[in-house]
């Protein structure tokens, strides 16, 4: 901060709630009266012209009524104003005022005044143009060399240049490879315009070439263009600076050279009349606006530079002359020239703070009070370190990073799922393929304690599951009110979901302004995706759970699926999914096993995470803690594998659907694009089948689009499967090696990463990384694994074999008793806690188990590889009791178990 503060001559503030930028200001004699003082003429984004004379009686003064010599409302925004030559026949001075759609050249005028009100101004319209085209800046000047007259080039939003030769339009043309319009200057030295491309580039255009070259309205397109006679708009000269470009201002003090200044975002160019850099200046901060002007000294150029920071600061070339600090920001900034005051500095804020000021030295005197000094006691202070570290390692404990939740909420949401289905299902647009699709009640309920602005409550549910409203926005909730709404969820797609479950989240504002969300979850019943069915005898995929209490009854169990006439001693008991396939759940009545069984390893999940569920509510209920579940079967891989296998086909389709969509639409642009020069052509031309080409194309664009919008719910449903067999697949390990609910939860993370699959990023890429992290960390054999790198970016793999090896020798580290941590330094504990450490697994061996048809790599508690065996077959009458009440026969059935 400088001690240096500019001294205010003359300050205004102009109207209210007005806007300003760059081109609002301008400094001359306007009124073309003969004493020569300048005067400044300031216009406004809301159309507001003002012209003022400063002439206060001693600085500092407060603004007198005859200052302000003319203020008129115009109808437009006013983008830019300018004082030149620009009327014909004669040499004086008259406004020039760029609106958005229009250019209006004005001259003002004075009266005498007889009264002590001073004299009386006025301005008066020479002559206006209306542009075609959104204007964005104006530059003007004697282009092509004339005499005693000025030209006005306006330059459009959509990059062309429109050229006025006073009352006339001249012409226009489009500059070359134009996105964003940049500041334009003209340097009447070398003829030429000035301006900064969106490529970050300064760029000169002769005037010749300009007038020489193809008219815009010749640009229709490219057969014309090829047929035009004027030449090609070719740049003079490129300069890249690196940077946008803020300003421009061409100025020649000297006859013999001209320079072009540049104030770029930190940087500040002076350049030669051909490009080349004369100097350059780094700026250590962020510039607003800038203006050059005369220097006293031969060869150099004074440049006042005004930054965000307040700050105005004085260069002669790149040597910091003077700083001093301003009262706002500005965004334009002149030098003018009032009475007998010579250099007086004009700002111009963008809210409309009008000031002329002159550089002077006004020191702030301020002196800092004395501190009143204590003696310090380092054993307080000792105490206090050791009391916030110990709150340091004590918040550092954990590795989560969210907070705590409140013991006792704002504002709380709660969902109550109705026991029983709706009786008139509330199913909307379902494709379920089955007769009736059924729905269920959901009720939420929102309780606030405090005042609860714009609150909106969203509910999410899992595709392919639906909500019949899912979005709700309510007036501000009183303290202690409540809003209750009602919807219902049923199955939309024809698949089955991986998770029955929804969430509620509440988002609002507290009094204070603060945002706040409240969430909650809900379970749908498992009724909800299936029906009671007789169960099946034959099926193709089988799992059994082991516990550790006796079994209980399926209908005490599942009351909800038995039929009443059955009795309470059912076994056995049959779901059918809407989707079409069916699931049975078997008892055993001597041993302590569930088992599951299905045609489809993915229909396994939802009835082996609802048996498992409800037996731990049943024993939780008669008070038994020690009830467990465990799985000592197969990891089911290969069918596992299979899955994947399936949805990584579809993507690899996507794909090749996406890259043969391309190819087909580039050329039937192309068709189009030949079709229509054909009939623009004056003569006609025959078509040479090209319209029988763009219709097979668009045929061909059509069936295109249809196979991969299949594709699409194709791969859809492939996605659900997978994710349901992936549920399977991680409560199967859990429940196999007892893993603690940490470890659960970093192996769901590692399985199943994404809610949604997309092509640019995928499941089995995710996977594959997650899983090669824990095999090169926690799961490692030897600190060499864990020195290899992961690659940075995940993409589409060409194939699944190196997925597969991974889950594979993932499964195999895990029997062999890795535990899985996400702490750095587990991996250097695996010695202690893995019985003999984990054992170097050949890549032959790996291959080996992989690769074998009609085998299944199954990882027993005692570690050995058993193969599928044939299902045996059962009687009608006794098929169950034969499974559950010889060891032998469950066991030689059991090894086919998800097989």
């Amino acid at each position: 901060m400088s001690l240096f503060k500019a001294r205010d001559w003359w300050s205004t503030i102009l109207g209210e709630k007005e806007e300003f930028d760059q081109g609002c200001l301008c400094v001359a004699n306007v009124d073309n009266s003969g004493s020569g003082q300048d005067k400044v003429i300031v216009g406004s984004y809301k159309g507001y012209l003002r012209i003022f004379n400063p002439h206060p009686v001693k600085p500092g003064d407060e603004v007198q009524p005859e200052d302000l010599l003319l203020e008129v409302q115009l109808r437009e925004p006013i983008l830019q104003v300018e004082v030149g030559k620009f009327v014909s026949g004669t040499e004086g001075l008259h406004l020039a005022v760029l609106h958005c759609q229009k250019l209006c050249v004005y001259a003002v005028s004075g009266t005498q005044g007889n009264v002590e009100h001073g004299n009386q101004y006025q301005i008066k319209l020479m002559y206006e143009h209306n542009l075609q085209r959104t204007a964005c800046n104006m530059t003007y000047g004697p282009f092509g060399g004339v005499k005693g007259r000025d030209l006005i080039c306006i330059q459009s939003m959509d990059g062309m240049l429109m050229l006025f030769e006073q009352e006339s339009y001249a012409f226009g043309r489009f500059l070359p490879g134009f996105l964003l319009p940049g500041p334009l200057a003209y340097s009447s030295r070398t003829d030429s315009f000035i301006t900064v491309s969106s490529c970050q580039q300064v760029e000169s255009y002769k005037y010749q070439v300009l007038a020489f070259a193809t008219d815009a309205d010749e640009r229709q397109d490219t057969e014309q263009r090829k047929l035009s006679s004027g030449k090609r708009l070719v740049v003079d000269w490129v300069l890249n600076i690196g940077e946008q470009a803020r300003d421009i201002c061409v100025v020649s003090f000297n006859q013999g050279f001209s320079s072009v200044f540049v104030l770029g975002e930190r940087n500040f160019f002076c350049l030669k009349d051909n490009g080349q850099i004369r100097f350059m200046k780094k700026l250590d901060y962020s510039p607003s606006c800038f203006i050059p002007y005369c220097s006293v000294q031969e060869g150099t150029t004074n440049t006042l530079i005004a930054n965000h920071s307040k700050m105005l600061n004085v260069y002669q070339d790149v040597t910091l002359k003077w700083a001093t600090q301003l009262p706002c920001v500005p965004v334009s900034v002149k030098v003018a020239n009032f009475q007998d005051l010579k250099g007086v500095i004009v700002t111009l804020s963008d809210d409309g703070h009008l000031q002329c000021s002159y550089l002077g030295t006004d020191p702030s005197l301020f002196q800092a009070p004395k501190v009143d000094s204590r003696e310090i006691n380092y054993e307080e202070m000792n105490a206090e370190m050791k009391e916030l570290q110990k709150i340091i390692r004590e918040a550092t404990k954990t590795q989560d990073i969210l907070p705590e939740s409140e013991k006792q909420r704002d504002v709380t949401v709660t969902a109550e799922v109705s026991p029983n289905l709706d009786e008139e299902s509330q199913a909307i647009d379902s494709e379920v393929k089955a007769g009736a699709v059924p729905s269920v009640t959901v009720k939420i309920t929102i309780q606030s304690r405090v005042t609860a602005q714009k609150p909106n409550l969203a509910v999410c549910v899992q595709a392919p599951l639906a909500v019949t409203c899912d979005q709700f926005v309510f007036d501000d909730l009183e303290p202690d009110s409540s809003e209750t709404v009602v919807l219902s969820v049923f199955l939309k797609e024809n698949c089955s979901p991986s998770e029955l479950e929804g969430t509620c989240m509440v988002s609002y504002n507290i009094p204070t302004g603060i945002p706040r969300v409240s969430q909650c979850s809900f379970s749908l019943p498992l009724k909800l995706v299936c029906f009671p069915a007789p169960p099946a005898k034959a099926a193709n995929h089988k799992l059994t759970i082991d516990t550790n209490k006796p079994p209980i009854s399926l209908v005490t169990i599942f009351p909800d699926f038995v039929d009443s006439s059955e009795g309470d001693q059912a076994n056995a008991l049959g779901f059918q999914f809407l989707t079409g396939s069916k699931t049975t759940l078997l008892a055993s009545k001597t041993s302590q096993r569930y088992r599951i069984q299905s045609d489809e390893l993915e229909d396994l999940w939802l009835v082996t995470k609802e048996l498992v569920h409800r037996l731990e509510e049943h024993f939780k209920k008669n008070n038994c803690k020690d009830f467990a579940c465990t799985f000592s079967g197969s990891i089911p891989l290969q069918e596992y594998f299979e899955l994947i296998d399936r949805h990584f086909e579809l993507r690899l389709n996507a794909e090749k659907y996406q890259e043969l969509l391309s190819e087909r639409a580039v050329q039937f642009r192309a068709i189009e694009r030949r079709l229509l020069t054909r009939f623009k052509d004056k003569t006609p031309a025959p078509l040479q089948h090209l319209d029988t080409l763009l219709e097979g194309t668009f045929r061909e664009v059509i069936a295109l689009a249809d196979a991969a919008e299949e594709n699409q719910a194709k791969m859809f449903q492939a996605f659900a499967k997978l994710k349901s067999a992936t549920h399977l697949v991680i409560m199967l390990i859990s429940l196999w090696q007892k893993l603690s609910t940490d470890q659960t939860a970093i192996l769901e993370a590692t399985l199943l990463p994404l809610a949604e699959d997309t092509q640019e990023l995928g499941w089995e890429e995710t996977v594959d990384a997650a899983v090669s992290y824990l095999l090169r960390t926690c799961l490692s054999k030897s600190s060499k694994e864990q020195a290899l790198t992961l690659s940075s970016q995940l993409s589409m793999p060409k194939d699944t074999s190196r997925l597969k090896k991974n889950i594979t020798l993932f499964c195999d580290r895990l029997a062999k008793g890795g535990r899985l941590s996400l702490s750095t330094d587990s991996a250097t504990q695996q010695a202690a806690v893995m019985p003999g450490g984990c054992a170097t697994i050949p890549e032959s061996d790996l291959e080996e188990r992989t690769v074998i048809p009609g085998s299944t790599v199954m990882f027993a508690s005692h570690g050995q590889t058993t193969k599928k065996k044939s299902k045996p077959a059962y009687s009608d009458s006794s098929w169950n009791e034969e499974i559950w009440e010889e060891d032998n026969s469950f066991n030689n059935s059991s090894e086919k178990n998800l097989g």
